[in-house]
């Protein structure tokens, strides 16, 4: 199942969404969040807030398009890349706290997958041509930072509070991974512009790695946060279902 166009990619975000809440899956989580996203870039380009607002939806569709693909691969036994399986292995453990499944979501798709698709639909083209715009998605995620603390504060109540007293609730959810992740995609994306076509596949695999490894300071972050993390999962309000509720609820 592909997209071939933003709307496409929104209905099959809602199809992954009532799948997971009809089998109470974790990963529902992500797919919620992305839709958010996707949904800001869609009012992004009708709004003609991008320099090229038409490459701007190939580069959602063809970015979209890579997390479709593990999703439906993993479903069906495929292979997929090492930092997808990472991230979807982490939803058979009852354990991870919701934030763990959204920041191991974004690294795969973020930190491998945003390389990759922006080099493609930048190919044989001057890639700084794309660079405007794809630091304007930057804004977008920003723009949604407060509205996802309050929605996770929902679903662990103690979270605001920690939010408030250490003064970090504008920034907590950019300074996690958002910002990093996105400089080191644009990078990667240069390095993929750059590399001959026989060698292409090789920097995928070799930078699919590093991600996977990255991925481990989520899945496995240490006794003391690990045990933190315990008691807010303890804490969390709700079902499975009804965390993915929360996280899909309208702007």
């Amino acid at each position: 199942m592909q997209a071939n166009n933003i709307d496409e990619v929104l209905s099959i975000l809602e199809n992954i969404i009532d799948e997971s809440k009809q089998n109470n899956d974790t990963l529902g989580y992500f797919a919620a969040l992305y839709k958010k996203v996707t949904r800001k870039v869609k009012e992004g380009i009708d709004q003609n807030y991008f320099d090229n607002n038409e490459r701007m939806e190939l580069l959602d569709v063809v970015f979209a398009n890579r997390y479709i693909k593990a999703y439906y691969d993993y479903k069906e036994r495929r292979d997929i890349t090492n930092s997808w399986s990472q991230a979807f292995l982490l939803s058979k453990d009852y354990w991870p706290i919701v934030l763990q499944h959204l920041l191991i979501g974004m690294n795969a798709h973020i930190n491998l997958d945003l390389g990759i698709a922006t080099a493609e639909v930048s190919k044989n083209q001057d890639i700084e041509d794309l660079h405007d715009d794809f630091n304007k998605i930057n804004q977008i995620l920003s723009s949604l930072v407060k509205e996802v603390e309050e929605e996770l504060s929902a679903i662990w109540p103690t979270l605001k509070k920690i939010l408030k007293y250490t003064k970090k609730v504008d920034n907590f959810f950019v300074d996690f991974s958002m910002e990093l992740a996105r400089d080191g995609a644009w990078n990667f994306a240069k390095q993929l512009h750059n590399t001959k076509p026989v060698d292409l596949q090789n920097t995928i695999n070799t930078r699919d790695e590093k991600i996977a490894q990255k991925a481990t300071i989520i899945s496995k972050p240490g006794f003391v946060v690990s045990l933190l993390f315990s008691l807010i999962r303890l804490g969390e309000k709700g079902s499975i279902t009804e965390k993915i509720t929360v996280l899909n609820s309208p702007n």
